[in-house]
């Protein structure tokens, strides 16, 4: 078995499929990459048994075949040349690969492409398929607020909503929550799942060079994305995900709109004085002023700044953990945001006060913390 190929661009898919090569395998074989070799292309593989990415790159080969490569081995050799081509021949009685470039030559063991995990086949499968964009922002918008509670596995994904009339992306960890909809994608019918965070964020990485549309493949324990020229397949997290929206508040009379970037910038600066432990901040709005304190008993430190904004409603105050906080405004786009209220005790909710996507609805809850006056 012999090909060709530009190490650059092997290079480039490799550190892609990667970041799904755990660290410490029960399945020594999983430390490789899976090279399936056609006539024009070869379709590399990794996996960890939960998830399998896969990528086609063009190759010239006189002959088909399977191998395994050591990956770690393989990133690191190629990460250390210029672009060039690399001539790699493969034993077929051992598997030894040799790697031929302009500098030299390199002789490594691989191992029989047979004894790779096959790729689950996704059987009594419903498909949707939608926009890379669309897929990438409901991920960049949702994951953050993923959780990573060992006992609620459940909380630990993004939690997938296809109906009719639209799409939804739910993530929480029950101190915050984010829900993400879009009404430009629709789903023949009502069905819904939950991705874990690992394949999310490698397919994160794939759709941020990709502008293929994504075909989403699934039933009731595994879904794959498929990207034309990579795929990602994954083990859905077994389930019922909470009922999220028995948690957002629908009466919210205070309402506080103020800008963005005003209200990130002076959490960013208060919290440096508040507790390491709880990272408490309070928020007191009376009028159109907010004032945002934070303290440090331990260590007498405290700061307060003041911001002028809207506000509609009863005097209050209230508090909040502002690495949630700030996590929130930072993803949000819109220069202005609003705060809706309804008491101290219950869950403040974000929204952005303009929106560039018309079809797009975006809402994002974080829970109060108490307040030790």
């Amino acid at each position: 078995m012999n090909f060709v190929i530009s190490s650059s661009k092997l290079l480039k898919q490799l550190v892609q499929l990667n970041g799904v090569i755990n660290s410490s395998n029960t399945l020594p074989i999983l430390d490789n990459f899976y090279f399936e070799i056609k006539k024009d292309e070869i379709i590399i593989s990794a996996s960890d048994l939960e998830t399998t990415v896969s990528s086609k790159v063009e190759a010239k080969s006189e002959s088909e075949g399977k191998v395994c490569i050591p990956a770690k081995m393989l990133v690191d050799a190629l990460k250390s040349f210029p672009d060039q081509p690399l001539s790699f021949s493969v034993n077929p009685d051992d598997f030894g690969v040799e790697i031929s470039s302009d500098l030299g030559k390199y002789k490594l063991n691989g191992y029989n492409g047979e004894e790779f995990p096959k790729t689950p086949v996704i059987e009594a499968a419903s498909s949707v398929k939608i926009s890379s964009d669309i897929l990438a922002r409901a991920i960049n918008k949702t994951l953050f607020a993923t959780g990573n509670d060992d006992l609620r596995p459940i909380m630990s994904g993004i939690y997938f909503d296809f109906t009719e009339e639209g799409l939804t992306f739910v993530a929480t960890d029950a101190h915050k929550l984010v829900r993400y909809k879009r009404a430009d994608a629709k789903a023949e019918g009502a069905s819904n799942f939950v991705v874990p965070k690992k394949p999310l964020n490698l397919l994160k990485s794939i759709l941020a060079s990709s502008a293929e549309d994504v075909t989403i493949t699934y039933n009731e324990n595994n879904a794959h994305f498929n990207l034309g020229d990579a795929t990602v397949i994954c083990r859905l997290i077994d389930g019922n995900y909470p009922n999220y929206e028995a948690v957002i508040p629908k009466e919210n009379p205070n309402k506080l709109t103020i800008s963005r970037t005003a209200l990130q910038n002076s959490i960013k600066r208060v919290s440096i004085f508040a507790n390491k432990t709880t990272h408490q901040v309070r928020l007191k709005i009376s009028g159109n002023e907010l004032s945002i304190f934070a303290e440090d008993l331990d260590f007498s430190n405290e700061a307060q700044e003041k911001l002028s904004c809207q506000y509609t409603g009863e005097d209050m105050e209230i508090g909040f953990n502002s690495r949630f906080l700030n996590e929130m405004l930072n993803n949000l786009d819109a220069d202005d945001v609003i705060i809706e209220l309804s008491a101290p005790s219950r869950a403040g909710i974000l929204l952005p006060v303009s929106k560039d996507i018309e079809e797009e609805d975006i809402l994002m809850l974080v829970m109060p913390v108490m307040l030790n006056n």
